[in-house]
């Protein structure tokens, strides 16, 4: 760093937040630009190495569109997998779209939106 910019730095440390603040302002007149932070793309890679692998989703959640025609076996299906007494599986299943079971592996996932698809539901997996 040259001496002329070594004593400008050393001026501008001693200056207070408002008079920073009037520094920018007036430079950013007088040269017509903008001091604007630099931005980082976040999931960009890092310059010198590589990007890492995106991670792959292990976790689904099960979500029941519709019962569909045949509410009675979708219910007992509902209440197969999560446990829930007839009312709250009724409930659940009344209430549609619903969240049937979260944070579970992608083969559970897959197995529980046959099942309720077969009992005639519509299903999603996110």
């Amino acid at each position: 760093m040259s001496e002329k910019i070594a004593e400008i730095v050393e001026k501008i440390k001693t200056l207070s937040l408002v008079e920073a603040a009037e520094l920018k302002k007036a430079l950013e007149e007088e040269f017509g630009v903008t001091a604007a932070a630099p931005v980082v793309m976040a999931g960009g890679p890092v310059a010198g190495g590589d990007a890492a692998p995106a991670e792959e989703k292990t976790e689904f959640d099960v979500i029941l569109q519709s019962a569909g025609d045949k509410k009675i076996n979708v219910i007992k299906v509902v209440r197969q997998h999560t446990g829930l007494g007839l009312k709250e599986a009724k409930d659940l299943v009344d209430g549609a779209p619903k969240t049937v079971k979260e944070a579970v592996s992608k083969d559970e996932a897959e197995k529980i939106k046959k099942e309720l698809e077969e009992a005639g539901a519509t299903v999603t997996i996110k």
